[in-house]
């Protein structure tokens, strides 16, 4: 995370118009799912850039609406030269790749980039400053860009917009169906070039010059990396011609219907807002840092809010928004916020489940996690100790929910998912991928984990003592001890059978046992054990909680997270790379992630609560994960297993800060 000065935690990037410098990412959210985001040099290399990426079924339904805003700058031919002008201009600003081009052979003329609180670019050029600010309205699909000159003599700005509107997985490729017609009014230009998608609506000074056209051929090149397509036209309808002198200017663009309110007071909210995530100087950069990150997952806006799992491709999924919300929510004090979710979280469940993925309007959801609801006892655990067992959200909403969710199980629900016979806790058949370990590859498994999961199991015991805990403070007996019952035969088979004295590190999964028969486990080293030393220490002795820790340590724990398996076990694989097949494959075969130190830390405080070096130890690590970042201020998705362990996946990810903010916030405070 870069930042201004030892104490700062708002990002800065120093860039004297070098663009090697300037390949960093940013990231900027509106509070209701959508985003802004682009490299530092404004250059696009991923489909999902944008400077307005709305969401039309907030917090879900993304599409890049408005892909860049290209500026040109010219001496305002109006005024005399100045002696102190520089000859030449007009200065284009844009910067993009396209084919056979190489763009570090092109004019650049950014300075250096600032996010305090909004993106904000500087350019040395014309011989002065321009200084454009990019602020989303908070709630709305709209974006402001404002445009400050400090130079010389006024300047003429040429600001054209180009549009993507399409679906932020897909690509615009240009033809003959774009309607060009643009509406004029007072100071508003109104198009809608896409007759399935929404109207685009501009609020603008100068002069509006309607020249519709489409600009072809831009190249990704994340995307190439990824083995996708890469390469998409876009279409403009125009140009924007404004005068400036020492004012700012502002252009407005937003989907259907222009934000109410002045440019530089949208932009102040905003920046209020944002600001207002900041816990101040006292606290040390990294967890303010990680405060501010915390801000961008949270769809509280949204009239169905929603914890957006990662930017920029993925969405509102029950397991992330349930592990995130103890870091995102509860931390900073949002316990509104956390109860909203959760009721968002409990409509949502069927069959006693939580969806894996809470899908937009009109689609199914989707219950392939057998994890996502253990998860939701775990963060109803947490609740419950901050709002208190009596509390009326607790007797009359979580209660019963978590009772529904553990009668479901007792008795066996979809895909297989039951407590076996000794109480430990199964899922899955086949083919089928239930855990957090779920990618697959031509419709397999990479990773199949069918039986008894290590994690599920802990979870599933510590839930059952949550529910049993609660369900006697609600008054309701005959459940409290039905589920201390299961708590207790979970933690007996769980320590009777999980074991592997060979490897003196738990399995992976067992096949679900019967009676008299030899355990059959994977005996691989994975972080799964972790999971669950740290979601119910109580299924462990001393001496195994600390030859977890100490295997952990030695095979899996990297300066980017835990490897999700050690190497030298058979199928590791060390990088994260190439096409989506083979992306997929190492995704949870030897790749790091950053979200499982939080169960790391927590499991390491649990064993050894008054070691003051395994604390500053810990506190490293959080600091160092954090600083292997694709986006400014955020922790990305995840990271090489093998060194120089370079971060990939998404740029920004929920859990992934919710978990070190919690480490940082409670385990290590």
């Amino acid at each position: 995370m870069s930042r201004t000065t030892s104490n700062d935690p708002w990002p800065r990037v120093e860039v004297h118009s070098e663009l090697a410098r300037a390949r960093k990412e940013w990231l900027h959210t509106n509070g209701a799912g959508a985003y802004a985001a682009s490299t530092v040099a404004g250059m696009h290399t991923r489909r999902y850039h944008g400077l307005l990426v709305a969401s039309l079924d907030p917090p879900r339904a993304r599409h890049v609406i408005l892909s860049h805003v290209d500026v040109k700058v010219a001496l305002d031919p109006r005024v005399p030269r100045s002696k102190d002008a520089p000859p030449g201009g007009p200065w284009d600003l844009a910067k993009h790749q396209f084919p056979e081009v190489d763009p570090e052979k092109e004019p650049f003329f950014l300075h250096h980039f600032d996010q305090d609180p909004l993106p904000r670019f500087t350019y040395a050029v014309a011989g002065g400053k321009l200084e454009v600010k990019v602020g989303l309205v908070r709630g709305a699909n709209a974006v402001v860009l404002r445009y400050l000159w400090r130079g010389p003599q006024p300047v003429v700005l040429t600001l054209r917009p180009l549009l993507a509107m399409r679906h932020f997985h897909g690509l615009t490729q240009g033809n003959g169906g774009m309607d060009q017609r643009a509406v004029l009014r007072p100071d508003e230009v109104r198009v809608r070039p896409n007759k399935v998608m929404p109207t685009v609506a501009f609020r603008y000074e100068g002069t509006f010059v309607g020249s519709p056209d489409w600009w072809r051929r831009f190249e990704y090149l994340a995307e190439r990396d990824r083995g996708l397509d890469f390469v998409e036209d876009l279409w403009t309808p125009g140009t924007f011609e404004v005068h400036v002198d020492t004012a700012p200017t502002y252009l407005v663009a937003a989907v259907d219907q222009l934000p109410e309110g002045r440019a530089d007071d949208l932009l102040a909210a905003t920046e209020q807002a944002l600001l207002a995530e900041d816990p101040g100087p006292d606290v040390d950069p990294l967890r303010r840092s990680l405060m501010i990150a915390a801000e961008t997952f949270r769809g509280d806006l949204a009239r169905r809010p929603g914890v957006i799992a990662g930017y920029p491709w993925f969405e509102v999924w029950g397991r992330d928004t349930l592990v995130s919300l103890p870091g995102l929510y509860l931390v900073p004090g949002k316990i509104d916020g956390a109860l909203r979710v959760l009721r968002e979280t409990i409509a949502a469940m069927e069959d006693g489940l939580v969806p894996n993925r809470i899908p937009d309007v009109g689609e199914v959801a989707e219950f392939h996690s057998a994890d996502a609801t253990l998860w939701f006892f775990e963060a109803a655990r947490l609740v419950a100790d901050q709002l208190g067992e009596s509390h009326p959200f607790v007797t009359g909403e979580l209660v019963p929910a978590l009772g529904a969710a553990f009668e479901a199980a007792l008795r066996g629900t979809r895909s297989h998912i039951h407590v076996t016979a000794d109480g430990l806790f199964a899922a899955g058949r086949g083919n089928d991928s239930l855990t957090w370990m779920d990618a697959r590859v031509n419709g397999r498994p990479v990773t199949p984990r069918v039986g008894c999961p290590v994690e599920l199991t802990a979870l599933w015991a510590r839930g059952s003592e949550t529910l049993g805990r609660l369900a006697r403070a609600a008054g309701d007996a005959a459940l409290a001890d039905r589920a201390f019952a299961a708590c207790k035969a979970a933690r007996e088979a769980f320590q009777a059978r999980f074991w592997c004295e060979e490897t003196s590190y738990p399995f992976d999964v067992i096949q679900e046992p019967k009676a008299d028969e030899a355990i059959v486990g994977d005996r691989r080293v994975r972080p799964n054990a972790v999971l669950a030393l740290a979601a119910d220490p109580a299924c462990f002795t001393a001496e195994r909680a600390a030859a977890v820790l100490a295997r952990a340590r030695a095979e899996l724990v990297t300066p980017a997270g835990l490897r999700t398996l050690a190497p030298g076990e058979p199928g590791y694989v060390g990088r994260y790379a190439g096409g989506v097949d083979k992306r997929d494959a190492a995704y949870h075969q030897g790749t790091a992630w950053p979200w499982l130190v939080g169960a790391y830390v927590r499991a390491a405080r649990h064993a050894a609560p008054d070691d003051l070096a395994l604390r500053d130890e810990l506190r490293d690590l959080c600091a160092r994960v954090a600083e292997n970042t694709l986006a400014l201020g955020q922790v990305p998705e995840i990271a090489d297993g093998d060194a120089p362990h370079k971060p990939a996946g998404c740029i920004a990810q929920a859990w992934s800060v919710a978990e070190l903010l919690r480490a940082l916030a409670w385990d290590l405070a």
